[in-house]
């Protein structure tokens, strides 16, 4: 269980978001100013994994306005990671997505998460929500036939910020906007009193 611990840090093959590929790719050096969210997928040129891609990608901006950075990892090859870049998305790719593709030849970055199928040799699609300090703050892990929601993700990024601004925390369903809570029993109380037929 990685929640509330550092993240592990790697240096690894990449391919960056204009379609270069870097052999020394360092996710501590590559964090958000508010955060970093840090995706597990099993292969490329598969089923389930473009969609969860290309929603990451659409709601790139999303995640930039928030000051958070996005990182895709699997176990193929950096030269993988640029094919799938390359080929349109009407025949199966990803296109030019923008954030970077993590190239764990290796499986110890998948290790070191703890999303690794040793027996299948590819990772569950593990997502980390990683702080400013570099401590994990979320994780959820699917099994492979079970895509994410990217939008989930941008929901807890806005309730780490939340509580980072406020203090408060950040109650079932919370969405940006909503009232926090004070975490005191006078706090839950008063929050139930007025919220808890929404709940």
């Amino acid at each position: 269980m990685l929640v509330t611990k550092q993240a592990p840090d790697f240096t690894a093959a990449a391919v960056l978001a204009d379609g270069s590929i870097v052999n020394d790719f360092k996710l501590s050096e590559n964090f958000g100013e508010k955060g970093t969210v840090v995706f597990f997928y099993p292969l490329d040129f598969t089923f389930v994994c473009p969609s969860e891609i290309i929603a990451f990608s659409h709601r790139y901006n999303e995640f930039q306005e928030r000051g958070v950075n996005v990182v895709g990892i699997s176990v193929d090859s950096q030269y993988s990671h640029f094919a799938w870049r390359n080929t349109p998305v009407n025949e199966g790719g990803i296109g030019k997505i923008n954030f970077p593709l993590v190239a764990d030849i290796t499986k110890n970055i998948a290790r070191d998460y703890d999303v690794l199928l040793e027996d299948g040799g590819v990772a569950l699609r593990g997502s980390f929500l990683i702080d400013k300090e570099g401590v994990i703050r979320h994780a959820v892990i699917n099994d492979l036939p079970l895509g994410r929601n990217v939008d989930e993700m941008l929901r807890m990024v806005d309730a780490l910020h939340f509580h980072d601004e406020n203090g408060e925390v950040c109650p079932a369903g919370w969405q940006k906007g909503d009232e926090g809570m004070k975490d005191t029993a006078e706090g839950v109380a008063d929050y139930l009193a007025k919220h808890e037929k929404e709940l």
